[in-house]
């Protein structure tokens, strides 16, 4: 393939990357996403240690990062334990092509990064129908990374608790402490919250929204 054609390729693969963007998001209201709306937008959470990030190009010319989580919980979606492995749109820095050409598609600015080794929560938006490639819902916001014990996402959490509404008397007292925290949080309590809405349908239920 010439070099310009390449780049046309390539320039019709990010166009359309660009207008499936809002996947991760889909039918959320604009600016930082709650809790309670990551949950609802996910098709999986799951819980675990980095193992591998790569990135390539693949047969259709989709830059691609892969990444693998040695799954150790998964409050939603049931994946694991074990490794999950999923690609997202983006290289981990531009390369040189065979053809002498440099690729600078890599990850946009509003999607998650990762790195191996670290302990990660990640609200996993389902993959795209055409691609296969999979992000977190809320994009960056929906990848939580666990510091001291204490889990935050590049934004420190804000908003994450906001503007979340629950029935009187639904939850603990720390589970309703949790609600009001501002930063980072601890993993356990913030795990065990999250398992619960799941399990008890509590979104689906009206008794936290």
């Amino acid at each position: 393939m010439g070099a310009f054609a390449w780049c046309k390729r390539l320039s019709a693969v990010a166009a359309m990357v660009l207008m499936m963007v809002p996947i991760a998001g889909a039918n959320a209201p604009a600016g930082r996403q709650n809790l309670v709306q990551l949950i609802s937008s996910s098709q999986s959470i799951v819980a675990g240690t980095v193992r591998k990030v790569s990135d390539g190009v693949d047969a259709n010319g989709m830059p691609y990062t892969e990444v693998t989580i040695a799954v150790g919980a998964s409050p939603k979606g049931g994946v694991g334990p074990g490794d999950y492995t999923f690609r997202q749109f983006g290289l981990i820095k531009p390369r040189t092509l065979p053809n002498g050409q440099r690729l600078l598609m890599v990850t946009p600015a509003e999607f998650p990064l990762w790195r191996e080794n670290e302990y990660v929560v990640a609200f996993l938006y389902h993959p795209a129908a055409k691609t296969g490639l999979q992000t977190t819902s809320g994009l960056a916001q929906g990848k939580l990374t666990r510091v001291n014990d204490r889990l935050s996402n590049v934004y420190d959490n804000a908003g994450l608790f906001e503007n979340i509404t629950v029935s009187p008397n639904a939850l603990s007292a720390d589970e309703q402490a949790l609600l009001q925290s501002h930063g980072p949080v601890g993993t356990a309590a913030l795990l065990g919250l999250i398992g619960r809405i799941v399990k008890e349908q509590m979104i689906e239920r009206g008794v936290i929204r």
